[in-house]
């Protein structure tokens, strides 16, 4: 099976750029859709469910505050490049907030979010769920 963007990029004709010349905000933007499809992914491989328990369970960990948290943890792990993509993504400055996340939190959340982004379509997938997986824990899903 190919675990790379070939594919996509192939049937699109999607031509590779320079993942340093992408705003902050566009990294956040497509980090947040994969984060969810891995968190979503997660929880329906570990078993059947009613959506009402999956969309709790989901909510629960990509609102702005979870994703805060776990940059608690990641923060130290991190690379130098990695640290200054989640700088760039953390700075940025949103024309929206969430409903429910303090300024610092959802700041931190879209940091969050620019490193996934960065890592997704660096296709550094290995690097990326090791992060993810770090900062949810084993034993939270």
């Amino acid at each position: 099976m190919d675990t790379s963007l070939d594919k996509l990029k192939e049937l699109f004709q999607l031509e590779d750029r320079d993942l340093r010349t992408y705003s902050p905000l566009t990294l956040a933007y497509i980090g947040d859709a994969v984060y969810e499809v891995v968190i979503r992914t997660v929880l329906v491989k570990k078993g059947n469910c009613p959506v009402n328990q999956l969309h709790r369970q989901a909510s629960s960990l990509v609102r702005a505050s979870a994703q805060s948290d776990i940059m608690d943890i990641l923060e130290p792990m991190l690379t130098e490049e990695e640290h200054s993509v989640y700088k760039r993504g953390r700075n940025a400055h949103s024309p929206t907030m969430a409903k429910n996340a303090s300024m610092s939190d959802y700041r931190r959340a879209t940091g969050f979010e620019a490193l996934i982004g960065y890592l997704y379509l660096k296709e550094d997938y290995a690097r990326m769920l090791e992060l993810i997986r770090m900062g949810i824990g084993e034993d939270t899903l």
